[in-house]
């Protein structure tokens, strides 16, 4: 559908962070039951239009790191994307297990490669999508090796037709509504602004904060996707952390040829207080351009007028 002035985006992503899984429905903190708000995020995607190619975890995908939690994981969200004809990029937060996060959700063997860090690259329908581990183990803060880096520069060294998109858990930008964050950050963030300077990454997309927050690095956007678990209030009162069963949300990524549009998208029901039926949208697509402006756009057309007076469900009701 095209009302305005723009095509349609060339690519959608569904971008979704640390939902913390435990396994056998444990809760975190006695209180937060994470295969909730997981289900509530996936349950969100299924009303998206036009639906998200890429269904992207940047990481924390099990608390503890469990086996059947991976499972779990994988029970719940690769369904949900075979009906969307999506496909699934998972990347290693600090929370996961390296080993049993490349069995459980790539099927690699057990063995000592199992350990090494997480890096793989994905293709889908010309955009080049990396997931970067970033993840230290038996720490929460995140570093990225020498070899991470070379591997990452030959990947970058060819272009790819649609662009790059940087997957990672830990976010290279600062945390001001977070200072805690500051401790548990990317280490030697100029190494990899090095590394990235010059190349076809278009943005970057990450976690680990469990609030959302946007900035740049190296010149590239970079987007962080709240938590569907818990989330880290970012105004709380004589706390130096707070971490709050609310806000939660996922982030909606669409690349365009020449821009990049993240939305923000709620994972709490709200009430509907205006509106119109999606049958609206037919209707609307019969009218010429002209006619949709003064339909839409015009403060005293019916439509408007419908608007500002008592909700109905049905429009002329």
């Amino acid at each position: 559908m095209q009302l305005g002035q723009y095509p349609p985006p060339r690519h959608t992503i569904a971008h979704l962070s640390d939902p913390h899984l435990l396994a056998a429905g444990a809760l975190q903190y006695d209180v937060v039951d994470p295969e909730t708000g997981l289900r509530l995020a996936l349950d969100r995607l299924r009303r998206i239009e036009p639906a998200p190619q890429v269904l992207l975890f940047t990481g924390d995908l099990a608390d503890k790191g469990q086996p059947a939690a991976y499972a779990r994981l994988r029970e719940l969200v690769e369904p949900v994307a075979a009906d969307l004809v999506a496909e699934v990029v998972w990347t290693m937060g600090n929370h996961d297990d390296r080993g049993a996060y490349a069995e459980g959700l790539y099927g690699d063997a057990p063995g000592p490669e199992t350990g090494a860090s997480q890096d793989r690259v994905f293709e889908i329908d010309g955009l080049r999508i990396v997931s970067l581990d970033t993840s230290v183990p038996g720490y929460h803060h995140g570093a990225l090796e020498p070899t991470q880096l070379g591997w990452l520069a030959d990947v970058l060294a060819t272009p790819a037709p649609h662009g790059t998109v940087l997957a990672m858990h830990h976010p290279p930008i600062p945390t001001p509504m977070l200072p805690a964050a500051e401790v548990i950050e990317l280490e030697d963030q100029p190494a990899l602004a090095e590394v990235l300077t010059g190349t076809d990454v278009r943005v970057i997309l990450a976690g680990h904060l469990h609030f959302t927050t946007h900035s740049t690095f190296a010149g590239i956007p970079v987007s962080v996707a709240s938590a569907s678990c818990y989330t880290s209030d970012p105004a709380p009162r004589d706390r130096f952390v707070s971490g709050v069963d609310g806000h939660q949300a996922i982030s909606l990524v669409h690349l365009y040829d020449d821009r990049v549009v993240h939305t923000v998208v709620p994972l709490a029901a709200a009430p509907e207080v205006t509106g119109f039926p999606a049958d609206v949208v037919e209707a609307l697509e019969s009218l010429s351009p002209d006619e949709r402006r003064e339909l839409l756009s015009r403060k005293d057309s019916d439509f408007n007028i419908e608007l500002e007076g008592p909700f109905d469900d049905e429009p002329g009701g």
